[in-house]
């Protein structure tokens, strides 16, 4: 064996060790709060991943989508047919179209009644709060009716939540949090959004 062989394989034996080691510690289980943000591009994307997964085990799944909904979503349009797939949408698209707050206020509220329906169903083993961050920002969502929501939800579900900015008391309940970070995005140099690539 040659000395960079050996050299890999005392290196890797010690990598193992680590990663058994922290299996080994990883005793406690429970629902997660999974939290997706930054200015990156896949936030939303990698929550359908996840939907997509717990159907694929018979799980059942809550999607309240806050600001997309009047979009097209392939993954949507794919999965909506699974029997335990139940998606909300709050029917105003964009708020920066409605620009009326009046208005997204009331249609928030709405889909946070199904958002706090779900939270509350030992049922739903998994909801995702998709864009969620921007109902918080924009004050049609208090933080409070959030955490308490999040904190009493059955305790072996799993909550996404999805979008920029996310409220800081958010990401520190948060079991994990991933930050999608924009190194360069296309629709920033001209190009147009792409069917079946970004939605």
């Amino acid at each position: 064996m040659s000395d960079r062989d050996t050299r890999h394989k005392a290196s890797m034996q010690k990598l193992k060790a680590r990663v058994d080691d922290k299996v080994a510690n990883a005793t406690e289980q429970r629902g997660l709060i999974l939290v997706n943000t930054g200015n990156g591009k896949g936030k939303t994307t990698a929550a359908w991943g996840t939907v997509t997964r717990a159907l694929g085990y018979g799980y059942k799944v809550g999607v309240v989508q806050f600001i997309k909904g009047l979009w097209e979503c392939g993954e949507r349009n794919r999965l909506e047919d699974d029997p335990n797939l139940e998606v909300a949408i709050m029917a105003t698209g964009f708020t920066w179209d409605t620009q009326n707050r009046a208005a997204d206020t009331q249609a928030c509220e709405e889909v946070w009644a199904d958002a706090s329906r779900m939270l509350a169903d030992p049922e739903v083993y998994l909801v995702v709060l998709d864009e969620i961050t921007y109902m918080l920002k924009f004050g049609y969502l208090d933080i409070d009716t959030v955490k308490q929501a999040l904190e009493n939800r059955p305790a072996e579900q799993t909550v996404v939540i999805t979008g920029r900015n996310a409220h800081r008391e958010l990401v520190a309940m948060a079991d994990t949090v991933t930050e999608m970070q924009e190194v360069r995005h296309a629709f920033s140099n001209g190009l147009q959004a792409r069917r079946g690539i970004d939605f």
